[in-house]
């Protein structure tokens, strides 16, 4: 029996910054194998195997995508036997009379996983438990909070939306049940404590809600400071204006960022003088 264990992730910058230049590698291979099997059909009418894919692996690796060489080869294999489920998934739900859709190509950012689908290939754990070894990364802290006496299979590590970094351990597990007490035990579970057991003893409400409410009114906060056009970074505008303009001065280009729709109407029929910037000057 398997069951699968999620620790949170603890990476350095440097680690990372290779992490997600692994992601985009296997994003790029992902999209590479997908194209070369869309091609295949419709231009021959000819379906690509997945150990034709897989052993193409290393061609592309040497012509087309040195930095594949970064990304452990079990991970890269992974990612055809991926494609290759998403293919056998569709014919599956197509001959059922479904209409299921293609699958996709991943833009930027869209490819969130690694998988090492043999433990001890390529990752491992550290001899105190607490660091996970990962191939071409180097080590990181994990926080182990279940046992882990059971046979780690593989490990997935994942990106969150947030850029938290998670890794699942899948092992072999055996249910051992726990010894017969014979006694009987009810819970009554309210509201004022979370719950309340027929020996006495209470278990605290933790009042996740309240806490996240204080977290989201600080976060609302936060943003409708970004939004007063007078506290806001304008950073990614004025770089926008600086590439569709580059003959722009430091003035104009302020101006530009700056200024209104109604200032720059004025400046345009020459009631607004471009020579002060922070005031639109009427005649």
């Amino acid at each position: 029996m398997l069951k699968s264990f999620t620790y949170r992730l603890y990476p350095t910058k440097r680690q990372q910054r290779l992490l997600s230049e692994q992601l985009e590698e296997v994003r790029w291979l992902w999209n590479t194998l997908l194209a070369e099997r869309k091609q295949a059909w419709e231009e021959r009418r000819e379906a690509v195997d997945y150990y034709e894919q897989k052993a193409e692996l290393l061609r592309l690796k040497a012509a087309l995508r040195p930095g594949l060489k970064q990304v452990h080869s079990q991970v890269a294999q992974d990612v055809a036997l991926r494609l290759k489920k998403a293919m056998d998934t569709f014919f599956r739900r197509l001959k059922t009379g479904e209409s299921p859709g293609y699958p996709r190509f991943r833009g930027t950012g869209r490819y969130d996983s690694l998988t090492y689908p043999q433990w001890e290939n390529g990752v491992r754990l550290s001899a105190s438990g607490k660091r996970l070894m990962v191939a071409k990364v180097g080590d990181r802290t994990i926080i182990v909070l279940s046992p882990t006496r059971w046979v780690p299979k593989t490990a997935t590590m994942r990106r969150t939306v947030t850029g938290t970094w998670f890794t699942t351990i899948t092992c072999e597990w055996e249910p051992t049940p726990l010894p017969a007490t014979g006694r009987q035990v009810g819970i009554d579970v309210g509201l004022t404590t979370f719950a309340t057991r027929s020996n006495g003893v209470t278990i605290a409400n933790p009042r996740f809600f309240r806490r996240e409410k204080r977290a989201l009114a600080r976060a609302q906060r936060r943003r409708q400071v970004a939004l007063d056009p007078h506290k806001a970074t304008r950073a990614g505008v004025t770089e926008r204006v600086k590439q569709a303009h580059p003959e722009l001065d430091e003035t104009d280009l302020w101006q530009a960022v700056s200024q209104d729709p109604e200032e720059r109407a004025l400046e345009a029929r020459g009631l607004c003088s471009p020579a002060v910037p922070p005031h639109c000057q009427r005649v």
